[in-house]
Formats: structure tokens, C-alpha cells, sequence
């Protein structure tokens, strides 16, 4: 404390701030946040003593000339002292002299404490790194040509104390990246030397932005390292704390050199050494601190300090000429050396390459397999050989040839080899890098420009190539380049060797038959490359979506090799914003879309989504394909009754009364009576016709928050709606109750009467409905409340409730639409676990796995009350059509066994979720129940969190998994998943959710 005052006194004293300190943390020097009484904020450092001026000097004169050619970097400015001078010599409360600086202080926090370190974020790093190179160019100072061990241009001082490392593997690894560095070092320094950070660690870059407001780096810190060297040396420091411990360290690498190069634009040699010279950054800082520990063996954290460098050199399996293939690419540097020529010679030659099939493909039409345009394979994880034999039989005409797109997204690759990742919603290559010319098995190849054998061999693997020769090219200028031809005939086997020379013109292989050729329907996959270095062993067909910048660079369109226009063979998906535009200009501005990023699917299979790119998404959240997205069964019987007629209840037909004996034979006995309608809110607005009929009253009590459909009357009776603000406000006929909800509402759990207590809430609202004259015409309610934040009454609750209503003369409205069809789990419907008889049951949307349907169940006595008449008739409803897919519907849950794989599943989540509970501090709640489950956030005080929920929900689908939120302040992650979620998704769902959450701490 007497430290803190003294500086405080000296604070005031020269500088003329009046602030409060804190001390923060320091190696060797005094740091002192300063809070000034005016609110700014201010870092007072106090250098050790014997520090010497000019260290001190050098980075006082630097920050003032950073802000003096780059004032826009987010770099701290130097504060004079009253007398003018930045540096003052002052005595400690010891009598020491002490050299003392002021710097403004910047918001936000390290960036080692920062998740997710996102590539738009590492971009912005990299951009500001850049600047600051830019603005040291010319900074000179006598102090940058010191001689310490950082110097990563006097690195080599490692090459005697490797020694120190007695791990064998390790220290060959060492090694191996001090004799790669030994060969770069002459061309390192014949660069221009200037003045460099140094030593931009995730503790020297400041961020600012917290869950949903945008990351943004605000801060470059700390010029104590500085040095001169080449500029490169800079970016391959930071590049090396960047690349640790991150998931997909090649992706971080590229966006932080990509943008460095957008600020301050580098060269190709200077890219080509950043590899290298991360790798041996990491080589001084394990060898140094190895040395460290043998000095401090009771250190326990020198050791643990080296853990993130050695799970990246010893984990780390990147291929170099690959990494630096990439960074180029991503700089929009010609991906390898003579990239830029061969591109020209290859137009240059456009329509003189010797026909590839032995014929002109000038008019051999196109077939799109895409993910939008094409339903192969019906199953995108799993693609059987006698399917991938039919692949685009659609277009077969007689033996015609066709072509397959260049740059086409596609789900045929489903095999787990293409997933990069342990999940079936993993990132996984989807995008074709060849073009492919179908024709009959045998037909022969001629090659279109003269070329070497580089590899001819048979790869025998479950859709592999089959057959597959590499060929060798050069330009006339000496630039190399490759092509690759797959799904062949092996019988040229016999005949080619590698280094054998093939003529242009000259036939040197066949199309293979299924049985040969990897699989596939009989064609030939043609493939242009630039480079082999980095996929000699598994050259690539397919490309990862959000890495096509790389991909298109070292494979290019080859459509010139086939005397083609690039356009007619490169395949563009639909382009994700230009919908957004055309729904923003026809749609009504009340039609939401889930997410900060919307998502644009154009396929489902089970309980997965896919884009128009093919990347997968683990739906969590979308109840309505109750039994799976595209089930089979579900298309059979709509194709197959299409094919027949679709007509409605004015006539008669079995799917009707199949269809109601299927749902009566779950309901119990006294319901005997169907109505079809074509949605949930259809029924509950029918619902309300009937209990008014059968009771002669109007008046209707519904809890709170609840939603029953989008018809006036359903949105009337629907809080969740009407008391939205600009909503309709509640109708005097309505009466809402508290939601018994035992987490947040005024009967807790640790009531035992809490069941009754919520019931006893009702009668305030029978008499208010007598007081009206508007009479109890029935109570209605979501079983469990969905949007109200999944919500479990307690058991007993609903008992209650309904004798209450019964003896005011009303009915008892069960709105299943969320809980029913065996979502549950341990129940078919929701009113099971409450032990109640519903006098009406409404159904919805899972009936009908996505076609528009409902159907609301009720006795004969209610039915009769109804009766008045007037004919009571939905077009779509009881149509032919929805009534044989409403019955399939419920014949899959039982065939299947979907009731008991939502017991099962649900409890693997709801056991990973309570674990989570436990660890989180934001996880209020967990409750549900089989397939229906909420997650209640919550912040310190206990506040509803709508902003850590919105927050996680986006974090989820950025990880490909769709989840959603709900109650009254959307802070209840709602995750309801179709029946047909496995294990591994649990795992997934529970492993993502942790990360995440870890992230809001």
C-alpha cells in the first residue's frame, strides 16, 4: 500500500494526474494501472533499477512515432510529464533511482484471454502488425542493434544447447528446424532491416468486444524486445503464439498473413520464409526455457510454459511447401513460383490441346450433381457402391458423353475420409476440383499436350480413384504443371511406368467399368494442378468450402486443356445474399430468420441440414421433421398417392379412417373422434369453436407466454403474441395465469406444494371470466410450455387445473403440438406424465414431418355439440395425400423405435447437460424431458441472460449446430431435435456447449 501511494504522489506530482492505482503484473518493472479522477485511464511503468535509458528511450520515441506516422493504430500514446519530458528519474520509497513513463491506457483484454480467436479477428491482428511495420520503416534509434537471444536473426545460438533437451525425438526435432533455418539465413539477411516489434504475443495484442459486440484488437502493447530485422521475422514471431493451441492452425496462419499483406504487402520470398521462421521462434523459446528450468528446477510453470509449443511441433503434421502454397494463395501471390505463366500459356493454348476423349466436348451438355440440384446420394454420410454406380444416370442419353462441373459442390463424397473432423457436422471437402466427362466404360483417352508419367497406379479403396494416372507438363518456358486422370481402367498398368513419356495426341488409357474404377459410374475425373508438393501421396479431388481460395489456386479451372470457356464449366452455388435481398424485397419485414448469419439449406437427411456449399449442420432444434429430414418412407408414399389422386374428406377413401384408427389406437379411450385440419393453429382455433359450442360460453383461461397458433383467434389466446409490443393487446374473454414454472416463478421447488399452489391460480380467473359474463368455455395449454422456456410442471399441476375448470363449466384443451408423438420419451404425449384426460387433444406440424397438417381429437359428446349443421370442411386437411403421410408418420415412431431412441438420447443430453449445469456458472437450469429440453442462462445475479443466450445460440451454429432460444426474455436455449439424433450428436451437442460456454466466462 505505501508502494501504491508513493507512486501515486509521484503521479500527481509530475504528471499532474490525480488518479487511484492498481498494481499490475510485471517480470522485472513496476506497472500501475491509473485511474484518474476525470475517468481516463492511465499505465504509469516504473523500470527496475539499473535499467538502462536508452531501452527506455527507444520505446518512448517509437510509440510517439508510431502515433506520429500511423495515428489511426491502436497503439498507446505517450503521456509527457508537466515539464514536458516522457522520461523522468525518480526515487523509489527505498531511495533507488527508478526511470518512470506514462502511456495512455487502452480497453480490452490480452488476446490470450480472448475466445474465439475468429479468422476475421486474427485478420484485424494481422492488419495492425502490418501498420505498425509500416510505421517503424523508418523509425531509427541506436538501442535496435542490440544483441539478445529474441533476435530471431541471431537464433542460431540454439544450434550448442540443444543438448539441454533430453528427449531424443524432441531434440531431433529441434535440430531438424535449426538446419532448415541454417539454409533460409543468407536469404533472410540480405532483406532490409528495420525497426520490428518483436515480440507481438497473445499477451501483447489487446481486444475489446465482449459476446455479441464485434472483437476488434485495441491494442498494441509493450516495445521492449524491439530490435532491427527484416520485417518477416515480425510476422513469423506473432504468426507462432497465433498458430498455437488453435484448432486449425493453417487457417489462423493465413488470415493473419493475409492481413499483414493487406496493410503492408509482402513479397514472395518474404512469405515463403514465414513457416521456417515460426518454426524456429518456437525452437528459441523451448530451448530457452528448457535452460530456464535446469536453472529453476522448483519452477513448475517453465515447464508448463513450453506445453503449447511442443503440442505444435510435435502435433503438428502441416506440410511446409503446402503451408507457404497457402499463404500465397491467400495474399493473392501466385500460389507456386511460375503459377502467374502457366496460367497465360494455358490460355494462350485454348483450343489447340489434342481432344482429351478423341472428339470436340463443344456441345456435350452439363450435369449438375450439386447439393441444390441433385439428390445424390440419398444418404449424404454413406454413398453404397451400387448407388455411386448410378450417380447421374438422369443424364445418360444412349452413351452421349456429359460433363460434370468444375468448382461444384457436392454430397457424394460421404464417406468419412472427406469429413475433417470426429463429427458428422464436422467441416468436410465438398467441392469438386475437376471436371468430369461421363462416357461408356472403355472409351479410350488421348492425352492433350505431351507429358511424363508422374504416377500410374491402381488405388483399390472404397471410391477411390480406381485407376489413376498423373501426368507431368512443361511449358515451353520450363514451368511445370500436372494433370490427373481418375477412375480409369487399370490395364495400363502393363504398360506405363513413371518417367515414361506420353505424346500429344497419343492414346494412353480407358474409362473403367464400376467394377475397376473406385466404384463410380463410368467417367473420367480431370484434374489440373500446379504443385504436387504436399499431396504427392493423396492428391485431392475434393475441397473444404471455406478454403477454396487455396484450393482454386493450386488447382485451377482446366477447362482450357479441354478447348472450353472457363464459365461453361465452373458451377457457382446460388449466391446466399442475393436471396437475402430478394426475401428483404418480397417478404413481409416480420418474418424473421434465425441467427446473426442466417443459414441457407437446401438439403436435410435425418437430423442433419446441409448448405449450398454442403456444409453439414447437426439440427437440434427443428421438431417439425419428426422422424428425420427426407425420410424415405415419407417420399414413397407422397410420390406414390401423387401418382394416384389427392382429394379431400367429401369423399370417401381408407387413408382416412387408416389414418384416424392409427391416432385414436395412441389416445386414451374416450377420444374417438378426428378432425383433419392442415395445421396447428387451424386446430386450435377449431378447438375454440368447440369448446364454445359444447359449453355455450366464450370466456378461455391460457398461462402466460404461451403460443397456439397464428390465426386471430389462436393468436388471441396466445400471450406469447398479443402482448407483444405493437400486439393486439388481451381480449376481455381471456384470462392468463402464471406459468408453472418451478425455477423462476413464485412457487419454487423446494415447495412440496408447489403443484396445487399453481392450480390455485386458476380461480381468480374463472371469477374474472363469471364477473365479464363471458362464462368458462375450457382452459387451454401447452402440456409442457415451449416457447414459455420448456417448462415440466410440476406433477399434479394439470390434475388440478382441470377439476377446477370441469366444475366451471368448461373443457380442458391439451395443445400437444410441441410434446407429443413420443418426444418424450417415457410418455407419447405430454398429458400422460400429468395423469390427465384431455377432453381435446390438438396435434401439428410433426404429424406431417413437414407437410402442412394438423388434427384435433375429441370425444363423441363434444363432437355432437359441434354438430349444429353447418358443415365443418378443410380443404387440405383430410386430404388423400396428408392423411397416408400422417399415418406413415406415426407408423416410423413405432417401427423404428423413435419413442425409445428420444428416452435414450434425451438422457445422454440431459446427464451432459446437468454436467455442464455443475461447471458453468451461466447454466441456471436444466430440465426436460427425451427430446425436449431448455437450458435456462442466467447472469451472476441470477438475471435471465438473453445475451449469453443469444450469444451461444450464434456460437452453436457457427459450429454447425442449429439450436434455439426461448422464454419470456430469450434466455432458454431450446434444444428439440427430430427423433432420429444419435450419440455422437449428444457428444457433439454437449462437447460444443462446454467450449462455448467456456467462452462467456
Amino acid at each position: 500500500m505505501r508502494n501504491i501511494q508513493h507512486w501515486r504522489t509521484a503521479l500527481e506530482q509530475h504528471w499532474g494526474i490525480t488518479a487511484q492505482l492498481s498494481q499490475l503484473d510485471g517480470e522485472y518493472d513496476l506497472n500501475f494501472l491509473a485511474k484518474a479522477d476525470d475517468g481516463k485511464g492511465y499505465i504509469l511503468k516504473v523500470m527496475r533499477a539499473g535499467c538502462q535509458t536508452w531501452l527506455v528511450d527507444m520505446q518512448v520515441k517509437a510509440f510517439e512515432h508510431i502515433t506520429a506516422r500511423q495515428p489511426q493504430l491502436p497503439c498507446p500514446v505517450v503521456v509527457r510529464a508537466v515539464q514536458g519530458g516522457p522520461l523522468i528519474s525518480l526515487k523509489d520509497e527505498t531511495g533507488a533511482e527508478r526511470l518512470a513513463w506514462v502511456l495512455s491506457q487502452l480497453p480490452g483484454q490480452c488476446y490470450a484471454h480472448v475466445a474465439p480467436k475468429s479468422d476475421g479477428l486474427i485478420h484485424e491482428v494481422g492488419q495492425v502488425l502490418g501498420g505498425a511495420a509500416l510505421a517503424l520503416a523508418d523509425f531509427q534509434h541506436d538501442g535496435l542493434e542490440r544483441d539478445f537471444k529474441w533476435d530471431l536473426m541471431r537464433a542460431g545460438w540454439i544450434k550448442d544447447q540443444t543438448g539441454c533437451i533430453a528427449d531424443p525425438a524432441r531434440r531431433q526435432i529441434i535440430e531438424d528446424i535449426h538446419r532448415q533455418f541454417a539454409v533460409l539465413k543468407p536469404a533472410l539477411e540480405r532483406l532490409p532491416r528495420q525497426a520490428i516489434h518483436n515480440d507481438a504475443n497473445d499477451y501483447n495484442i489487446l481486444i475489446e468486444g465482449t459476446l455479441n459486440a464485434p472483437r476488434r484488437v485495441s491494442g498494441l502493447i509493450d516495445l521492449g524486445d524491439m530490435c532491427a530485422a527484416p520485417r518477416i521475422c515480425d510476422l513469423a514471431i506473432a504468426a507462432a503464439y497465433i498458430v498455437l493451441d488453435h484448432p486449425s492452425p493453417e487457417a489462423a496462419l493465413a488470415a493473419l498473413v493475409a492481413g499483414y499483406h493487406h496493410a503492408n504487402p509482402l513479397t514472395v520470398e518474404e512469405v515463403d520464409m514465414i513457416w521456417p521462421l515460426l518454426r524456429m521462434r518456437l525452437a528459441v523459446s523451448v530451448v530457452n526455457s528448457t535452460l530456464m528450468a535446469i536453472e529453476n528446477p522448483d519452477d513448475p510453470y517453465v515447464t508448463i510454459s513450453q506445453a503449447p509449443a511442443w503440442r505444435f511441433l510435435e502435433e503438428c503434421s502441416l506440410h511446409g511447401g503446402l503451408v507457404s502454397a497457402r499463404l500465397r494463395a491467400a495474399c493473392g501471390l501466385p500460389v507456386v513460383d511460375g503459377a502467374d505463366r502457366v496460367a497465360a500459356w494455358l490460355e494462350q493454348e485454348r483450343g489447340n490441346f489434342s481432344p482429351l476423349m478423341g472428339c470436340d466436348l463443344s456441345n456435350a451438355p452439363l450435369g449438375s450433381l450439386s447439393v441444390e440440384e441433385s439428390t445424390w446420394p440419398q444418404n449424404p454420410f454413406h454413398l453404397p457402391l451400387e448407388e455411386a454406380a448410378r450417380v447421374g444416370e438422369e443424364f445418360e442419353d444412349q452413351g452421349r458423353m456429359w460433363l460434370g462441373y468444375y468448382h461444384e459442390p457436392r454430397l457424394i463424397y460421404a464417406e468419412p475420409a472427406f469429413r475433417k473432423g470426429p463429427w458428422k457436422a464436422s467441416d468436410r471437402r465438398t467441392v469438386h476440383l475437376a471436371v468430369d466427362v461421363f462416357a461408356p466404360a472403355g472409351t479410350p483417352m488421348f492425352a492433350p499436350l505431351r507429358g511424363e508419367v508422374f504416377i500410374a497406379e491402381y488405388r483399390a479403396g472404397h471410391l477411390d480413384y480406381g485407376g489413376v494416372i498423373i501426368l507431368r507438363h512443361e511449358t515451353p518456358a520450363g514451368d511445370p504443371f500436372f494433370t490427373l486422370y481418375g477412375h480409369l481402367d487399370p490395364e495400363f498398368l502393363d504398360r506405363l511406368k513413371v518417367g515414361q513419356m506420353i505424346e500429344k495426341g497419343e492414346e494412353f488409357c480407358r474409362l473403367g467399368d464400376p467394377s475397376m474404377n473406385g466404384g463410380w459410374a463410368p467417367h473420367v475425373h480431370f484434374q489440373l494442378a500446379l504443385t504436387t508438393e504436399g499431396i504427392e501421396a493423396d492428391w485431392p479431388g475434393v475441397g473444404d468450402p471455406d478454403e477454396m481460395y487455396f484450393w482454386r489456386a493450386i488447382c485451377p479451372n482446366p477447362a482450357a486443356m479441354l478447348n472450353l470457356p472457363d464459365d461453361k464449366l465452373c458451377y457457382f452455388p446460388t449466391d446466399k445474399a442475393g436471396i437475402r435481398q430478394g426475401r428483404d424485397a418480397h417478404f413481409g419485414g416480420n418474418l424473421s430468420l434465425t441467427y446473426d448469419d442466417p443459414v441457407m439449406l437446401v438439403r436435410g437427411w435425418r437430423h442433419h441440414l446441409f448448405d449450398e456449399w454442403g456444409r453439414p449442420y447437426l439440427d437440434a432444434y427443428n421438431n417439425v421433421p419428426h422422424v428425420g429430414h427426407a425420410h424415405p418412407r415419407i417420399q414413397a408414399v407422397a410420390a406414390d398417392q401423387l401418382k394416384r389422386i389427392n382429394s379431400n374428406t367429401r369423399y370417401l377413401h381408407p387413408a382416412q379412417t387408416a389414418f384416424a384408427d392409427k391416432i385414436l389406437s395412441k389416445m386414451p379411450d374416450h377420444l374417438q373422434v378426428c378432425f383433419f385440419v392442415n395445421s396447428g393453429s387451424e386446430a386450435n382455433e377449431l378447438a375454440l369453436r368447440l369448446a364454445r359450442a359444447h359449453t355455450g360460453a366464450k370466456g378461455m383461461i391460457t398461462p402466460d407466454h404461451g403460443y397456439h397458433g397464428n390465426t386471430t383467434g389462436a393468436v388471441d389466446i396466445s400471450a406469447y403474441k398479443f402482448n407483444k409490443p405493437n400486439g393486439v393487446g388481451q381480449a376481455d374473454w381471456v384470462e392468463l395465469v402464471e406459468v408453472a414454472d418451478d425455477y423462476r416463478g413464485t412457487f419454487r421447488r423446494d415447495d412440496p406444494d408447489r403443484a396445487q399452489k399453481f392450480a390455485d391460480l386458476v380461480d381468480p380467473a374463472i371469477a374474472s371470466l363469471h364477473q365479464k359474463g363471458q362464462g368458462v368455455a375450457g382452459f387451454i395449454a401447452e402440456t409442457f410450455p415451449s416457447v414459455g422456456g420448456q417448462i415440466i410442471p410440476p406433477k399434479g399441476y394439470l390434475s388440478a387445473v382441470y377439476a377446477k375448470i370441469r366444475a366451471a363449466g368448461g373443457i380442458c384443451i391439451a395443445d400437444e403440438v410441441q410434446t407429443g408423438l413420443g418426444r418424450l420419451g417415457e410418455y407419447y404425449f405430454g398429458f400422460e406424465h400429468q395423469e390427465v384426460r384431455p377432453d381435446i387433444v390438438v396435434l401439428g406440424k410433426p404429424i406431417g414431418n413437414g407437410h402442412p397438417m394438423g388434427v384435433l381429437v375429441t370425444t363423441k359428446e363434444i363432437a355432437e355439440s359441434f354438430d349444429n349443421g353447418i358443415e365443418f370442411f378443410s380443404t387440405f386437411g383430410g386430404s388423400t395425400l396428408s392423411c397416408r403421410i400422417g399415418r406413415e408418420v406415426l407408423q416410423i415412431v413405432d417401427d423404428e423405435g423413435l419413442q425409445e431412441n428420444a428416452r435414450l438420447i434425451g438422457g445422454q443430453l440431459m446427464a451432459g447437460l446437468r454436467m455442464l449445469e455443475a461447471k458453468h456458472g451461466c447454466v441456471g437450469d436444466v430440465r426436460g424431458m427425451g427430446l425436449f429440453l431448455g437450458v435456462e442462462l442466467i447472469r451472476p445475479d441470477g438475471a435471465e441472460a438473453t445475451e449469453i443466450c443469444a450469444y451461444v445460440k450464434n456460437r452453436m451454429r457457427d459450429h454447425r449446430i442449429l439450436i434455439g432460444s426461448e422464454g419470456p426474455k430469450d434466455n432458454i436455449l431450446k434444444i428439440r431435435p427430430p427423433l432420429t439424433i444419435e450419440a455422437e450428436d449428444a457428444e457433439m451437442i454437449i462437447a460444443v456447449l462446454d467450449q462455448i460456454l467456456d467462452e462467456c466466462a
